[in-house]
Parts: structure tokens; C-alpha cells; sequence
């Protein structure tokens, strides 16, 4: 019924950019907040950042002036800017949504399948 579909992850050197987006795609009536989670190696996934309908954002303190989060919603696409990685920014990084679909009366969480980053010399 909904499909969140991640692209533009890969290999970057540290120092590097890389740009991740989100489209969701489906019977949806309406979409709610969406962020970006990651989870590397041996850790918990977490949140990185999450932005309202409206362009309000919150960040992770560890990706606070390195990443933006931004949304397209003519487009029903999310996207991450991340500059000046580091290697610790290495993990799977997964989409969520909040999701109202038109067949539904409440909203529901959604995740991508995940795309990987790694950040490498």
C-alpha cells in the first residue's frame, strides 16, 4: 500500500558529500512528519533528523552543521544533505513517515528499506 524507497547512498571519502532522498509512493492521503534514522554496526538505530509538514527540523547533536534535512511535498520525497562526513557517520541510513493512507482514518509509522553510507579513505 506504501512504499518508502531510499537512493543515493555509497562511498565517500571523509571530508566528503553525499545527498540521500526518500519517495514514498502509494495510496496516501496525507503525510505527516518523516526523518532519518540510522543504525551502524553493533548500535542502535537513532535518530538523525526529522522535519513537520512545515519545514520545521530537529537534528542529532552529532550532525548538527553537517547535515540538512529538506522535503519536496509536491513530491512526497525526503531528502538528507550531508556534508563534511566522517567515518562515524558509516551506517545504514532508513527513512520513516507518518503516513495517512486514504483507505485509513488514523496514521501510521512507515520505514524504508535502507540505504548504506560509508565513509571511507
Amino acid at each position: 500500500q506504501v512504499q518508502l524507497v531510499e537512493s543515493g547512498g555509497g562511498l565517500v571519502q571523509p571530508g566528503g558529500s553525499l545527498r540521500v532522498s526518500c519517495a514514498a509512493s502509494g495510496s496516501i492521503f496525507s503525510i505527516y512528519a518523516m526523518g532519518w534514522y540510522r543504525q551502524a554496526p553493533g548500535k542502535e538505530r537513532e535518530l538523525v533528523a526529522a522535519i513537520t509538514p512545515g519545514g520545521n527540523t530537529n537534528y542529532a547533536d552529532s550532525v548538527k552543521g553537517r547535515f540538512t534535512i529538506s522535503r519536496d511535498n509536491a513530491k512526497s520525497t525526503l531528502y538528507l544533505q550531508m556534508n563534511s562526513l566522517k567515518p562515524e557517520d558509516t551506517a545504514v541510513y532508513y527513512c520513516n513517515a507518518d503516513i495517512r493512507l486514504r483507505s485509513e482514518l488514523a496514521s501510521r509509522a512507515y520505514w524504508g528499506q535502507g540505504t548504506q553510507v560509508t565513509v571511507s579513505s
